[in-house]
């Protein structure tokens, strides 16, 4: 999927706030939670993310959705991760 035909995903299903996030290699979110519903495509690098005691892991291409409240932790991959996401 490109990053053009995501957004138009997004919009189609109501994500009106779209941005574009980079984190550092190496680096972690331990358990939290966000105040919105989110769902991102790994633009580059990888992450890991942790739900409910199970880890998935999402490089260059990958989807992940994460639903409002969902408590969950974040582990960026050696060369950090950089993502499309849309919040609603």
């Amino acid at each position: 999927m490109t990053e053009a035909e995501f957004e138009r995903d997004l919009a189609s299903q109501g994500f009106t706030e779209v941005s574009t996030v980079q984190r550092e290699a190496g680096g972690q979110m331990l358990s939290h939670t966000h105040p919105f519903e989110a769902r991102a495509l790994i633009l580059d690098g990888d992450i890991r993310i942790e739900v409910a005691g199970e880890t998935r892991h999402y490089q260059t291409g990958d989807i992940f959705h994460l639903a409002h409240g969902e408590p969950h932790s974040e582990f960026y991959g050696p060369q950090g991760v950089r993502y499309r996401v849309g919040r609603k």
